[in-house]
């Protein structure tokens, strides 16, 4: 969804499909040959290793047990509702079999790094979820700005890859969100070939979706013309098409048209975002789920909740809360060819299918050891598992929640980036290779010392505004020495469930309540007795504390 700037305007939208000069009857019937037999061609599967997971054929996404498999989902806002995995379960709770979960690169919002793509694929596992997985940040390139390129978005899937490595069962990697707004967006065929290809070259066996320009609904009919070569240029012959249905798509004409030209081209379609009403006209959301359940394609609702920026009517349920349906959620959820009435679990998940079901024993109790101002390392007995253990996730637990700090094949690990005189509770879970997850360990609590050295530094935090759900913070770091400083990082850990969106004046990563921001070009240098800002919106519930301590370049500051 274009969570920022308006939709096109009806406008700008064209009523009927561009004019077509006629060709001189030779070259017609050449073009006409070519038109029939170059779908053909590109749909020709290339050489090359099965896909180990999801696969295409024939148009059809199927299992890795060969069960054709149709989405029927929503969509959930979690780079900037990280505090909410819980909704996972609420949206499983409903009927649904997949979630697309919204992923930031860290280019306009806050990095969802390796740690929290973890914590996410075995949230969804753990709920029997299928896991559509989306970068958006890319949203509107070309017109948005900030907006980043499918390259760009390659790049992040690729620095995330390790926990995405064998999940191709359970993962489909949707490279990035409505690539191209309404400027440029013939590049979008090329970029999308380069954008698969680096990821197929980078080791991908993935499952790959890929979002249409024009905002993601395609009204120039860009992916629907080029979709053949697309696929064509996917060496594994493993990639979905996904569309958007806002405004443009308002009759039961347009929608059947489009689904079904890619139907009878045997190329694989989802409606990947759709709503019940928009700015840019209202969207017929009856028609777009009877179309899909006639035939037979995923779907997936925008979205479970958290929107804003006037479009707030898009939320399934309101403020998160899986028992108060909204009329959008009611209609999609409950409603004629809706989630509840069509939807049907992954395979994968049945204990018919054959598979290993069993999960590992509980690892044992984590021990800390080598406990310091900044870092702590854990260690904890091996779990058991009749095919054998293939990693442990050690998660932090706060506020109800549980967050993956990090993740080993080893039964020890060391935890860094932990602010000085914090406490800080953690527990590990095991993982086989068909992705079963054992029980929680039990946990063990780590306070770090309030040692490290008096730096020449002093920071003040304060809430600049504040509005339900959320505030704007400010922080202002001062250099007290007598040398400046030439590149920072700024360390503290948030004592509620305060969760950063956006920042300028430095990259902050947040896992879970600990963040570190590093220097923007511009803030990296501090004259001595000079100062530097930074700010930053977030997301919070319940009561909002300050931090108490902070730490720059690893020594702790004067807190002003």
């Amino acid at each position: 969804m274009r969570s920022r700037p308006p939709t096109p305007s009806p406008a700008s939208v064209p009523t009927s499909a561009p004019r077509v000069t006629a060709l001189p009857r030779t070259a017609g019937l050449i073009a006409a040959l070519l038109g029939l037999l170059l779908p053909l061609l590109a749909l020709g599967t290339p050489a090359h290793a099965a896909p180990t997971g999801f696969r295409v054929e024939n148009g059809r996404l199927l299992e890795a047990s060969g069960n054709d498999f149709v989405m029927r989902g929503v969509n959930h806002a979690h780079t900037w509702y990280t505090d909410r995995i819980s909704s996972l379960a609420h949206i499983k709770a409903k009927g649904a079999n997949t979630v697309r979960v919204v992923l930031s690169s860290g280019d306009r919002w806050t990095a969802n790094d390796t740690a929290d793509v973890t914590n996410v694929v075995a949230q969804c596992k753990q709920n029997r979820l299928i896991c559509v997985l989306e970068v958006h940040d890319t949203t509107g390139y070309g017109e948005q700005s900030g907006a980043v390129t499918l390259s760009r978005a390659a790049d992040y899937w690729i620095g995330v890859q390790s926990a995405l490595t064998g999940q191709e069962d359970h993962v489909v990697v949707n490279i990035g969100n409505e690539p191209y707004g309404n400027t440029d967006y013939a590049n979008w065929t090329a970029d999308t070939k380069t954008a698969i290809r680096k990821l197929r070259n980078a080791g991908f066996g993935h499952t790959l979706m890929v979002d249409a320009p024009n905002w993601g609904q395609d009204w120039a009919f860009t992916m629907r013309d080029n979709a053949a070569s697309v696929f064509a240029a996917d060496p594994d012959a493993n990639t979905v098409f996904s569309i958007h249905m806002y405004g443009v798509f308002d009759t039961a004409a347009e929608i059947s048209d489009y689904l079904g030209r890619f139907v009878s081209a045997r190329l694989p379609i989802v409606v990947g975002e759709f709503g019940h009403d928009h700015s840019d006209g209202n969207p017929d959301e009856d028609a777009i789920l009877a179309v899909t359940q006639q035939l037979g394609l995923g779907y997936l609702g925008w979205s479970w909740s958290g929107n804003g920026g006037g479009v707030e009517y898009l939320d399934l349920v309101t403020n998160f809360d899986p028992d108060q349906l909204t009329g959008w959620g009611q209609r999609l959820f409950n409603g004629a060819n809706g989630i509840a009435a069509t939807s049907e679990e992954a395979e994968i998940y049945s204990s018919g299918s054959g598979g290993d079901t069993t999960a590992p024993t509980a690892p044992g109790t984590p021990a800390a050891s080598a406990v310091t101002s900044s870092s702590a390392t854990l260690s904890w007995a091996a779990a058991t598992d009749e095919n054998g253990v293939t990693g442990y996730d050690v998660v932090r637990i706060g506020d109800g929640e549980e967050t993956v700090a990090t993740t080993t094949t080893s039964t020890s690990a060391t935890l860094t980036g932990l602010s000085p005189g914090s406490s800080h509770t953690f527990a590990v879970y095991a993982r086989d290779a068909a992705g079963n997850r054992s029980p929680r360990s039990g946990t063990v609590t780590v306070t770090t010392s309030s040692g490290g050295s008096q730096g020449s530094c002093a920071v003040a935090y304060r809430v600049a505004n504040e509005w339900p759900g959320g505030f704007q913070g400010e922080v202002t770091i001062r250099n007290t020495g007598s040398s400046a400083v030439a590149g920072w990082t700024l360390n503290w850990t948030f004592p509620g469930a305060q969760r950063i969106t956006t920042m300028w004046g430095g990259a902050p990563v947040q896992t879970g309540s600990e963040v570190g921001v590093a220097s923007a070009p511009y803030t990296a240098s501090i004259p001595a007795a000079g100062s530097v800002a930074l700010g930053f919106t977030a997301t919070t519930t319940g009561s909002n504390p300050a931090p108490s301590a902070f730490t720059l370049n690893g020594s702790v500051c004067t807190v002003a």
